[in-house]
């Protein structure tokens, strides 16, 4: 759509998907106004950025505790010292669930290719607060009492914690907020809980090069002044870029685009593209956009996931009409098929067979 801004366009999206979604299903809208997330904060409290909204688990960061010296966990003590976080996850009265369950979740988390999950649970004693479990006697009462302040923990709850680098520790929490939901059948699984995430970084550093590259869409429209952005720090730059989420599925991403090609060419010189570069591998759209172009933006829900949702279907597979197999092969039109050596002439190609 042109001329139009992101909160027009999650208008639509808003009143169209909810109308698909009561007319093909029974089941609840938690939101016909989808709550808006930013990027930053669904990593903090969900560890993804498709987050489950049915799931009441939020995971907190908790690694100013371990720094205090009434803590003895010096197992964690020690990762933080080498820039490690910790954050945690709270389930409600569950301290007196068997040792088993406890010792399930470690275990699974250790499958998943973690260290591990540790836990404790808050208990009363005597009008003092304690923790139960293997590690909860390292803590002091008032740390405990701190961690509780921090998470709303009450007593009779339990904690886990992970402590790794901020990718690992988003990854195996994410995984474990969505296994521990379901072992305490805490989902609702009559219900469509919609999301937008928004304020994605335009730029994130890659992890193996180290060099500052576009995190999300090269041709996004950056949030802010556009004659004043603030190059010397592009991480802090953010974009009108936003995901449709439901029960944890990625629906669709979509942006404001940007139309400008002068403002093209800065943005991609921040991630290492030379103008040469930028008029060479995406002459296309710079050669379209300096005609003119009007602002515009949009977003493209794909259908397959709408009806894999509608259909209560965990894979998309299930309502693929031609789903290709694990090595991307069509079996019901035979693709890719074998190509004819008189195509191959019409097109100046030759193949190469490896040996």
């Amino acid at each position: 759509m042109s001329f139009v801004n992101q909160n027009e366009v999650f208008d639509i999206l808003e009143k169209l998907l909810s109308s698909v979604f009561e007319k093909f299903s029974n089941k609840k809208i938690i939101n016909k106004v989808f709550p808006r997330i930013p990027y930053e904060q669904s990593m903090l409290k969900y560890g993804t950025d498709k987050p489950d909204l049915r799931n009441p688990l939020v995971i907190l960061d908790v690694s100013e505790i371990f720094k205090r010296e009434d803590v003895k966990f010096e197992i964690f003590k020690k990762l933080i010292s080498k820039g490690n976080i910790v954050r945690s996850i709270v389930t409600k009265q569950t301290a007196e669930k068997p040792r088993s369950f406890f010792d399930g979740i470690d275990k699974w988390a250790r499958s998943e290719g973690a260290s591990g999950l540790a836990y404790f649970s808050f208990e009363e004693i005597d009008g003092k607060i304690s923790g139960k479990g293997a590690i909860g006697k390292l803590f002091s009462e008032d740390s405990l009492k701190e961690i509780m302040k921090i998470t709303g923990a009450e007593v009779g709850d339990s904690i886990f914690f992970a402590c790794s680098s901020q990718s690992e520790v988003e990854r195996i929490l994410s995984l474990a907020r969505t296994k521990i939901a379901e072992d305490l059948h805490l989902i609702n699984k009559d219900e469509f809980a919609f999301c937008w995430i928004v304020d994605y970084p335009m730029y994130e550093v890659d992890e193996k090069t180290k060099k500052i590259t576009f995190s999300h869409n090269p041709f996004s429209m950056p949030q802010g002044d556009i004659e004043n952005l603030d190059f010397d720090n592009p991480l802090n730059i953010k974009a009108f870029q936003y995901d449709i989420v439901c029960n944890g599925i990625e629906l669709s991403s979509g942006a404001i685009r940007n139309h400008k090609p002068d403002l093209m060419y800065k943005l991609f010189s921040v991630a290492g593209y030379s103008k040469e570069e930028v008029d060479t591998e995406f002459s296309g759209m710079i050669n379209a956009f300096s005609y003119g172009a009007p602002p515009h933006g949009g977003i493209a829900p794909g259908i397959d996931r709408i009806i894999m949702l509608l259909a209560d279907e965990k894979n998309i597979r299930e309502v693929t009409m031609f789903p290709m197999n694990q090595n991307a092969q069509d079996l019901m039109m035979n693709a890719p098929s074998s190509v004819k050596e008189n195509q191959l002439k019409d097109l100046n190609i030759k193949t190469i067979k490896k040996d």
